[in-house]
This record gives structure tokens, C-alpha cells and sequence, in this order.
């Protein structure tokens, strides 16, 4: 048997193993985050049962907010959810040609604190539908903004505990390619140019631990 490591180049690989090791279906029932569907068209992955998105980009797709979805309580095994991770204030779409690259391509939040009320109520809504024993994978990095660190693994691994989830496993995602960009009008680094980011399995579960 092939062993399953925490760290990889391939996100689909990542999920891929996710599932294998702790969705009790096998599959994703809804990816609130769709967007294109670029998780599933390499094939490695089968597309989710339910797909949804607060700006649909398919026909297929419904339109529906990660924190208030029209889902019954206790009614899905497993839930992809890949947010925005960018803090890029208001005017980021009108910016010229070439800039503001990451946060035109997956979006953006204006303020940090529209990141932390976004996830923690989308965390808050996941664990209100989850069957027990079911699992959100949780893609997300940390950012720099405004020449600020925000360590945004902190934070939703602590909206996790405190929401009720069990923190079941964690994948690295290596980019071998940068994925925020780095020059311009930005003459000095103040901080690591990010390369890689995180895939977190959060368990509805009774299991705890005590981290303090």
C-alpha cells in the first residue's frame, strides 16, 4: 500500500487522499466554492453532488452563500470549501493590467476582518449541515497585507476548536511557482514569499483536544 504523505506539488492529489483516508462517502457532497471546477478536470477527483457559489461560473452551478446555505441540518458526509485569501480593499478590479493578479483571478477581500467573519461563519454553517463523523477539507494561506503578516492557520484552527470541530489532519501544498507576486512598485521584501498553503480536515466529531 502506497503511503500518504502530508506534503505535495498537486492539490487534486491532496484532496484525493483526503477523501481517501477520512471522508466515510468516498466523495464530495458540496463545494460551496466552485467556481470553475478546477479541483476536477484533471479527472482524479469525481465532480461534487452539489455544486454552489456566491458568483456562479456554470450553469450547473447554484448560487449560494458558503455561510447561509439552503441545506438541511445533518445532511452531508463531505464538503470541499477553497475561499479567497487575499486582503485587497476596495478597488482591486480597477486596477491596471498586470496588477492585482491573484486577487482578479479568485477574488478578494477589502478588509482582514471581512476574511475572519466570512470563514468563521462559513465554518459555523458547514458544521450545522455535517452528518457526525463528516469532514470539511479547508484550503487556505496565510497572507501579508499592507506589509502586516496575518497568520490565518491561527485563526481557523481556532474558529475550529471553538465551533466544536476536531482538527483530523493537515496537507502542504508546495507551489513550485509563486503565488502572490512580488516587485513593481514593491522595492523592499519585508516577508517569505509564500509557496505553499494548506489543506485542513476538520471532523465533526466528539474527539477533542485540549490545547491550552
Amino acid at each position: 500500500m502506497e503511503t500518504i504523505k502530508s506534503v505535495s506539488t498537486k492539490q487534486e492529489e491532496i484532496i484525493r487522499d483526503c477523501l481517501k483516508l477520512h471522508s466515510v462517502n468516498g466523495f464530495i457532497d458540496l463545494d460551496p466554492t466552485y467556481s470553475k471546477g478546477q479541483f476536477y478536470k484533471s479527472g482524479l477527483i469525481q465532480q461534487p453532488k452539489i455544486k454552489s457559489d456566491l458568483y456562479p461560473q456554470t450553469d450547473d452551478t447554484l448560487k449560494m452563500e458558503s455561510s447561509n446555505l439552503k441545506i438541511e441540518d445533518k445532511s452531508l458526509f463531505t464538503i470541499m470549501f477553497d475561499p479567497p485569501f487575499i486582503i485587497s480593499g476596495k478597488t482591486y478590479k480597477n486596477n491596471k493590467d498586470g496588477s492585482s493578479k491573484t486577487a482578479k483571478r479568485f477574488g478578494a477581500y477589502e478588509k482582514y476582518c471581512d476574511l475572519k467573519k466570512h470563514y468563521y461563519n462559513s465554518l459555523k454553517e458547514f458544521y450545522r449541515v455535517l452528518k457526525d463523523k463528516g469532514i470539511v477539507i479547508f484550503k487556505y494561506q496565510n497572507t501579508v497585507s499592507s506589509g502586516k503578516q496575518y497568520m490565518t492557520s491561527y485563526f481557523v484552527m481556532k474558529s475550529a476548536v471553538e465551533l466544536g470541530f476536531y482538527i483530523k489532519d493537515e496537507f502542504i501544498l508546495h507551489n513550485k511557482s509563486k503565488i502572490t507576486s512580488f516587485g513593481g512598485r514593491w522595492k523592499t521584501q519585508k516577508h517569505a514569499m509564500k509557496h505553499h498553503s494548506y489543506f485542513l480536515v476538520l471532523e465533526k466529531s466528539k474527539r477533542k483536544i485540549d490545547y491550552v
